[in-house]
């Protein structure tokens, strides 16, 4: 077939077009641009709190003034005090209120602390008029060692920790003891357990430790200050 010159002209231009088009190298398309990464913040240093201080002064001079006040002895103070360590809780179960060997009792440390918290007494020149103890085997060994005068069985302040019906019985005879000897000024040292001094001076003690009381002009005993175990 004969192509006409004007023809020839036409197809090879589309030609030329075609393998300009094909031939062309694609432009890679831009990526994205990455989000910017915000900078990660500066950790901001935790203020560290003011530890707060230890007071060593001030509770020597709170211990020291109850000590001055005892010595003194201006009203009647009742020095609630647990019996000495005696390691263990509560009881064997084949307890009996007139034999030791049946009985929690102080091991050579609580012995020692009762000798201990007696001389601390002696030392801080305070004077006992009266020591009456529980009737359990720890508590009259803590007060006889304790050697501040004869020690008088006082039954208002045996344990009630197995038997907790006789709680308010107990310490409510306690009460009245306190009560009606308010008026007669002196220390009086009563040797008891943890459940005695919790049901009449609302806080518990550990072992050695003890709890000064005296009776408000309401007729209440109330705490003066706590001495810890020596």
């Amino acid at each position: 077939m004969i192509i006409s010159g004007g023809k020839r002209r036409c197809i090879v231009g589309v030609l030329l077009l075609g393998l300009a088009s094909c031939g062309s190298t694609p432009q890679p398309q831009s990526a994205a641009p990455n989000a910017t990464s915000q900078p990660a913040a500066e950790s901001t240093p935790q203020s560290t709190p003011e530890p707060t201080p230890d007071a060593p002064e001030a509770i020597a001079a709170s211990q020291g003034n109850v000590w001055s006040r005892l010595r003194q002895a201006d009203t009647h103070y009742y020095v609630l005090m647990r019996h000495a360590i005696a390691p263990g809780t509560g009881d064997p179960a084949n307890f009996q209120l007139g034999d030791c060997s049946t009985q929690r009792n102080l091991s050579e440390e609580g012995r020692a602390q009762a000798r201990r918290t007696g001389e601390e007494f002696k030392e801080r020149n305070v004077t006992v008029k009266q020591v009456l103890s529980s009737e359990w085997c720890r508590c009259l060994d803590t007060a006889e060692l304790m050697a501040l005068g004869p020690v008088e069985r006082f039954p208002a302040l045996n344990s009630f920790f197995q038997n907790r019906a006789k709680g308010p019985e107990r310490t409510q005879q306690l009460r009245e003891f306190m009560v009606k000897n308010r008026d007669e000024s002196g220390v009086t040292l009563l040797v008891t357990h943890f459940v005695n001094i919790s049901a009449i001076a609302g806080n518990g003690v550990s072992s050695g430790e003890m709890v000064v009381m005296q009776v408000n002009d309401e007729n209440e005993p109330e705490v003066v200050e706590q001495i810890e175990q020596l």
